[in-house]
């Protein structure tokens, strides 16, 4: 049969547009750039933030919340920006997403105040909800089900890779440019792939026109607004403070409320039925744990490199570039490992490997070579690369196609919960075994630098640094150095074993609870 007969049957009989079907792997290319673009752009900030705090000056809490809006509304939204993809059309969204992302990143750029830069943070948070889940959706509208894991795994590998690419371009364009530099990057990258999208993606939405599910929809918002705001805060206000547990309670009532709401409801957003589907739920539980692995390991990597070796912002940021090369080099080909061995041991194999990457790096010291290091991080991204893939397609595969959004909704929103608990857990661990350790090293400090120095081990190296400065003494305040180093070591040591349980009781769920059986596509591992 000639090639042209093979796209037509293909298309014809899984219902793909066929000018869609021949460039989809186009399609694909131009999705994985939005993707990436969403993600470096997120992850890139945390190597900004001493800039803007020379820059601009902010508070203690102005600094959390210039990292943090942008993740509270992009995790309250997503379920609901899923469901408008659906309905109306996920092309559209994509595209309305990277206009808002765009013009955000370019407000963030000439922000002159903290106040002004949280809260175009926060909108770019509405364009990178709106554009997120339409690149999986797309995805799943033009590939066939053969070949759909193999799209997903590649998608998945772009994910996990945008996290590790960011740094290393903000680290560059600070060398050179203003600090608004890293926002406006994203500016010529959207513009790209809205060309890209506008002239190859197909339209694409729910062929049922199901109403919407406004209540549904807030409900939501504000459960995973609350719970991730309680998550961010609880490391720096504390987990028996009023505001904490005030933002767990709303959280806890309104996600109570939209779980009670979706089984009541004919058209619900979300069908709760699907959590009673095994796959289903253990993916979503396996894509918390993964990134919630990922995350930890990346917030204490930065400052590790920073704090404990003295790396530069742009050296720390390329110290992290063997994790995006052990994803992109090992998630495309976890199908065909999935053939193999089956959904299931890949899925163990995967998360084995993310727990020895965790280990192992909860024992290196100041002295560690670096190529350790880097060893560390391979070993980690390839245990990433070869079980998210599965567990995307796992949640992708349970939810009916005319949602796929949604679904892809559930899998961005169980990245976004994991990432953050994650750090809170790791950054709560560091900051109370950081603080009992260092009294010790601060003996003959003035009052206020060993108040800063308290803060954290950021606070310390600059209060060192300073110290040095004033005294033009290269070697003062060494004690307090090496106690900063120390403090930090033993709580991300310990915050980093903590993780490694937690996933490990995830590999548990996986072996009792997935289907020992899962089919895997015949051919799509090639």
């Amino acid at each position: 049969m000639r090639s042209e007969e093979m796209v037509q049957v293909d298309a014809d009989t899984f219902g793909i547009d066929p000018k869609a079907y021949e460039r989809r792997w186009l399609i694909l290319g131009s999705l994985c750039l939005c993707l990436v673009l969403v993600v470096a752009t997120v992850s890139s900030l945390n190597v900004a933030i001493p800039t803007i705090a020379r820059e601009l000056k902010p508070s203690d809490t102005q600094i959390l919340w210039i990292v943090d809006a942008y993740a509270v509304v992009f995790a309250g939204l997503l379920l609901f920006a899923g469901a408008i993809g659906d309905r109306f059309g996920r092309k559209g969204a994509l595209l309305t997403g990277l206009v808002i992302f765009a013009a955000a990143n370019v407000a963030c750029s000439l922000a002159k105040e903290p106040t002004l830069l949280i809260g175009f943070r926060a909108v770019m948070g509405i364009g990178a909800a709106l554009t997120m889940p339409a690149t999986l959706s797309i995805l799943t509208s033009v590939f066939p089900p053969h070949e759909r894991p193999k799209a997903i795994a590649v998608w998945a590998a772009f994910a996990g890779a945008g996290g590790a690419i960011g740094p290393v371009i903000s680290g560059v364009l600070l060398a050179h440019f203003w600090y608004g530099s890293v926002f406006f990057v994203a500016v010529p990258l959207a513009l790209i792939a809205f060309v890209m999208v506008a002239l190859l993606a197909p339209s694409s939405r729910e062929g049922i026109g199901a109403p919407l599910d406004p209540i549904g929809a807030l409900l939501s918002m504000v459960g995973f607004s609350g719970l991730l705001f309680a998550i961010i805060e609880g490391p720096e206000e504390g987990w028996g403070s009023g505001l904490v547990i005030g933002a767990f309670a709303v959280a806890v009532a309104a996600l109570a409320g939209f779980v009670t709401w979706e089984r009541r409801n004919a058209n619900p957003m979300l069908d709760m039925k699907l959590f009673a589907n095994n796959r289903f739920s253990v993916s979503a539980t396996g894509v918390t744990m993964t990134f919630m692995a990922m995350f930890s390991m990346f917030f204490v990597l930065a400052q590790y490199l920073q704090y404990v070796r003295g790396y530069s912002a742009l050296r720390s940021g390329v110290g992290g570039l063997p994790f995006a090369v052990g994803m992109i080099l090992v998630s495309p080909r976890a199908v065909a490992v999935a053939g193999r061995i089956g959904v299931r041991r890949t899925m163990i194999v995967g998360l084995s490997l993310v727990i020895t990457g965790l280990l192992a790096f909860s024992f290196v010291t100041r002295t560690t070579p670096y190529i350790v290091i880097a060893l560390c991080l391979l070993v980690m991204s390839a245990g990433m690369g070869l079980a998210s893939p599965s567990m995307t397609a796992g949640i992708m595969s349970a939810v009916p196609r005319h949602k796929a959004g949604v679904g892809s909704a559930v899998n961005d929103t169980t990245r976004e919960l994991g990432g953050a608990i994650g750090i809170a857990i790791v950054g709560s661990i560091i900051s109370g075994v950081y603080r009992d350790q260092i009294r010790a090293s601060l003996a003959g400090l003035p009052a206020e630098a060993a108040s800063q120095v308290l803060k954290g081990a950021g606070r310390g190296v600059g209060v060192v640094r300073q110290l040095r400065q004033t005294t033009g003494d290269p070697t003062a305040g060494a004690d307090v150095l090496d106690g900063i180093r120390r403090g930090f070591l033993n709580g991300s040591h310990l915050g980093l074993r903590i993780v490694a349980v937690v996933v490990a009781l995830n590999i548990v769920q996986v072996a009792v609870r997935h289907p020992k059986h899962v089919e895997v596509p015949i051919g799509s591992g090639h």
